[in-house]
C-alpha cells in the first residue's frame, strides 16, 4: 500500500512491526489468564484483543507519521529515506526506553500450541491460523481496492493525482488512510509474527524490512496480488535453501530479486506496466 501505491520509500514501517509485536506480547501477558484458559473462546479473545490493540496503535501512530514525517518530503524519494530512517531510530529507542533491551518472551493462546498432522506432515496450528488470518486480509484488500469507490480513488490518484484533485477530491485525506491502513497492517503483521517468534527483540522489524522490500519489488508495484504471490516465492525460496544451506537463505531472496527484474523489470504483476 504505502510503497507500492503511494510511492513512499517508507524505512520506518518496520517500526510499526515492532511496536505492533510489543504491543500485542504486553497485552497477551496482561490477558495471561485467557491465554492459558482450557476455554477456546477466551483464548481467541485474548489473541484478537492484542491484534486489536496493535491496529489501533498502527492508526493513530500512521497518521503521525504521514502528517508530520512523511508529507513534507513526498516525491523526494532521498530525503523520504534518510528521515524514514530517522524515524526508525527514534523508535527503536523507544522502545528500548519503554520495554527494555532485553528480549519479551510472547504467551501464545492454548488452543494455538501443538500441530495438525496431514497426511504424514505435521503443521503447526499457529501457522494455519496466520495463514488463514494472511488469506482474510489479503482478500479484503484486494476488494477494497479493485471493487470499491474508495479503491478506484485511491488508484486514480495514484496515476494522476492532479485530475483526481480538479474532480473535487481530497486526495491528500485518501492518502493520509492509505498510509494508516498501511501501518495498521503492519502492526497487525507485527502481532502475529511475535506470536510466532515466542521471544522478539527491539530488531524484530528492521530484520523484516529487507524481506518486505524484495516481497514488494518481485510481486510488482501496486498490486495486492503481485504482493502474495511474491511473498509466496520469497517464503518457500528462503525455507528451502536454510534447511539445505542456512547461511545463504538470504542471499536466494536477493538472488530470486535480481533474476525477476532481469526477466520483468516491472515485477510479476504490477498494477501498471510502464
Amino acid at each position: 500500500l504505502v510503497f507500492g501505491l503511494m510511492d513512499v520509500l517508507n524505512f520506518g514501517h518496520s517500526a510499526f512491526i515492532s511496536f505492533g509485536a510489543f504491543i500485542a506480547a504486553s497485552v497477551l501477558a496482561g490477558l495471561a489468564a485467557w491465554v492459558g484458559a482450557d476455554s477456546a473462546v477466551l483464548n481467541l479473545l485474548a489473541l484478537f484483543a492484542a491484534i486489536a490493540a496493535a491496529a489501533l496503535f498502527g492508526l493513530a501512530a500512521g497518521w503521525f507519521f504521514e502528517r508530520v514525517i512523511v508529507k513534507p518530503v513526498y516525491r523526494d524519494h532521498l530525503r523520504q529515506i534518510l528521515i524514514t530512517i530517522g524515524a526508525l531510530i527514534v523508535a527503536e529507542q523507544l522502545i528500548l526506553a519503554i520495554w527494555g533491551g532485553a528480549p519479551i518472551p510472547v504467551p501464545r493462546p492454548a488452543i494455538l500450541e501443538g500441530s495438525v498432522i496431514i497426511g504424514d506432515v505435521a503443521i503447526e496450528t499457529y501457522r494455519i491460523f496466520a495463514c488463514l488470518l494472511g488469506l482474510v486480509a489479503f482478500v479484503a484488500l484486494y476488494l477494497v481496492l479493485n471493487r470499491t469507490r474508495i479503491g478506484l480513488l485511491i488508484r486514480a490518484g495514484v496515476e494522476n493525482r492532479e485530475m483526481v484533485e480538479a474532480l473535487g477530491f481530497r486526495i491528500d485525506r485518501i492518502f493520509v488512510g492509505v498510509f494508516m491502513a498501511g501501518s495498521a497492517l503492519a502492526a497487525m503483521g507485527g502481532a502475529m509474527w511475535a506470536g510466532y517468534q515466542g521471544l522478539i527483540s527491539g530488531t524484530l522489524g528492521a530484520e523484516m524490512m529487507i524481506l518486505v522490500f524484495i516481497v514488494v519489488i518481485i510481486g510488482g508495484l501496486g498490486s495486492i496480488e503481485g504482493s502474495l504471490l511474491g511473498a509466496l516465492l520469497v517464503g518457500l525460496l528462503g525455507n528451502y535453501v536454510a534447511f539445505l544451506f542456512p547461511k545463504l537463505s538470504l542471499a536466494s531472496n536477493m538472488l530470486l530479486m535480481m533474476a525477476v527484474l532481469l526477466w520483468r523489470p516491472w515485477g510479476l504483476r504490477p498494477a501498471v506496466k510502464p
